[in-house]
Order: C-alpha cells, then sequence, then structure tokens
C-alpha cells in the first residue's frame, strides 16, 4: 500500500529486538505521543489502534521490522520504509547529533511529513516470493559457514602438513569423506591401505595415493597434537559435506520460480534469461520500486545515455536504495 502524498500523522519506528520506540507526528507538528512498546503484537496493535489511518514508518523492513509491519498490513494502515543511509542523510536536516532511538523515530516520522515521495512503500509481495527469499537468505548462510570452515580446514592442514594441504581437494565429496571419517594427514598416513581403501569409495586412487604419500616425506607432530587435530578436521570436513548438500538442495528449489508470478514470466520472455536468472532477480531486486528500465539499469551499477548503449559505471552509486528515474 502506498503511502498517501501528504499524511495526516505519522508513526516513526524505530525498530529493536525486544521494544521499538515509537514518535507519533501530526501534520500540525504536534507530538502526540513519545516512547517505547514492546515488540509484541497486542501492544502495536494497541498503538495502531489508538491512531488509526496513520502512517507507518520503520527503518527496517525485515528481521526486526516484520512484526510492525505485518501487524500493520492486517491493520490496514499504510506503510513505508526509510532506508538507514537515507536516514542518516535526513538527520543531518534536524538540530542536534545525538544517536538516540528517540530521535531517530522523530527523523523518520518528519521526513514522512515533509518529503513523503521520499520513502518508498513497502510492497505486498507474493508468499511464494517471500518464501523464496527466505530460502537465498538460508543458502548464503550456507554458503558462507562453508567457506569458513574450508578457510579453517586449510588453515590446520597447512600448519600440520603443508604438502598434503596443496593435493586435498576440499571440492571433491569423496576427499571430504574420507576426511571426516579418518581425520588429518598423520592419522591418514597411519591408516592401513585396506581400511582408507574402503572409506575413499568414489574417490580416484590416484587423489587417494597422493594424499598419503604428500605426508611420507614430512615429519609428524606429538600424539596429543594429532588427537587434536583429527577431531577439528573430522568435524569441518562434516560441515563442509552436510553445508555443500543442503546448498545444492537449496538451490534446485530456489531455481523453480512461480509460475503465477508476473515479473518471473515477463523476465523469461527475455533472450538469455531462463529460470534461474530469473527467480534471482526477483529475488534480490523490487522491480515495482523502478519507474523505468534506467532507474533499474542505475541500481545495478550501469546508466543509458539519451538514445545511446547502456555504459557501465566506474564503481556503483553509494546513495542507498534507488526507487526509480
Amino acid at each position: 500500500m502506498a503511502p498517501p502524498a501528504r499524511p495526516r500523522i505519522v508513526i516513526g519506528l524505530d525498530v529493536g529486538k525486544s521494544a521499538h520506540w515509537a514518535r507519533v507526528v501530526t501534520r500540525g507538528g504536534e507530538l502526540p505521543a513519545s516512547g517505547p512498546i514492546p515488540n509484541r503484537e497486542s501492544a502495536i496493535d494497541g498503538l495502531y489502534a489508538q491512531y488509526p489511518g496513520a502512517l507507518v514508518v520503520v527503518d527496517r523492513v525485515r528481521n526486526i521490522g516484520s512484526l510492525a509491519l505485518s501487524r500493520a498490513k492486517l491493520a490496514g494502515v499504510p506503510r513505508a520504509h526509510l532506508p538507514g543511509l537515507a536516514a542518516h542523510g535526513a538527520s543531518r536536516l534536524f538540530a542536534g547529533d545525538a544517536k538516540t532511538d528517540e530521535r531517530d523515530a522523530m527523523v523518520m516520522a518528519k521526513t514522512a511529513l515533509g518529503i513523503p515521495d521520499a520513502l518508498p512503500a513497502v510492497a505486498d509481495r507474493p508468499p511464494e516470493i517471500g518464501a523464496a527469499r527466505s530460502l537465498a537468505a538460508q543458502r548464503d548462510f550456507s554458503t558462507c559457514e562453508s567457506a569458513r570452515s574450508k578457510n579453517r580446514l586449510r588453515s590446520i592442514s597447512l600448519e600440520s602438513c603443508p604438502e598434503f594441504e596443496a593435493q586435498a581437494d576440499l571440492s571433491d565429496p569423496a576427499t571430504l569423506k574420507l576426511m571426516a571419517a579418518v581425520g588429518g594427514p598423520w592419522s591418514m598416513s597411519g591408516a592401513s591401505p585396506q581400511a582408507v581403501g574402503a572409506l575413499a569409495r568414489g574417490c580416484r586412487r590416484a587423489k587417494v595415493a597422493a594424499l598419503v604419500e604428500s605426508v611420507e616425506s614430512s615429519s609428524g607432530p606429538r600424539p596429543a597434537a594429532v588427537a587434536c587435530e583429527d577431531r577439528a578436521v573430522r568435524l569441518l570436513a562434516r560441515r563442509i559435506s552436510e553445508n555443500a548438500a543442503e546448498m545444492e538442495s537449496l538451490a534446485s528449489e530456489i531455481s523453480a520460480p512461480p509460475a503465477a508470478d508476473e515479473t518471473c514470466r515477463c523476465l523469461l520472455t527475455v533472450p538469455g534469461i531462463g529460470p534461474r536468472t530469473a527467480s534471482e532477480l526477483v529475488i534480490s531486486i523490487d522491480i515495482a520500486d523502478f519507474a523505468g528500465r534506467d532507474g533499474l539499469a542505475s541500481r545495478r551499477g550501469a546508466r543509458r545515455a539519451a538514445g545511446g548503449p547502456a555504459r557501465r559505471y566506474r564503481r556503483c552509486p553509494r546513495r542507498g536504495r534507488a526507487t526509480g528515474g
């Protein structure tokens, strides 16, 4: 629901985990209320019921701001979003420089009263798109976890045996399975060839031989250090394998965009855009926020001259979230 051109009353919410700071401002500049409200349905519903029809402005759309927006939608009141960078710039127009919840809520409310067109409305996205965005967030989390685990495992292997670290392929599921079962380089070198061969099913024999041979020319640490190293190696190898399986499963679900979504159907008609690309574009960008293709292009770091081809910025602009134009 788009905010009105000139709201009669605005509720600025500086959202927080346990409580939000609410600042209510009228068109005449009056301040009917200012104070914290618990981040609970009953308290938020009571605030909206006290000021029916007020424009609700938040600085966070997801996470800690989701409950305030969902209750506002249920109450049928308009909602808008003032992003963090825009709120920081707007705060310079007001007296004082203190960074408090009360002042931040006041900045949001008065900005909405003075320049309401600077605030993008909170879009009512289809539930399928919301679910896909949740899956994409989980995929990104698993990707970061996998990268951290790989870096940690390489650090341990490099400190213990650089030759083994150079031979270990952490993108190979069979190698990870072997490391999760046996441990680090010294336990792998000390294990019987029959045991290693049984655990290394699916891994090429030359790759296993290279891992074992890489340890032979190095001096091993004390048994206590080997035991500690094996524990970390087995744990990290299991986590990398689990994250890889989770990312593959999530990618298959995300790459199937909902057929009922109009934006997805439109993108699929563009040559070179398939289901996965269309799904990623719909998940990462609110296309309805842009007035035209040039606005969308500027958000992605490109610009179009009048009658000319699109050109690439040397660096993307840092002016917060684009709203079109």
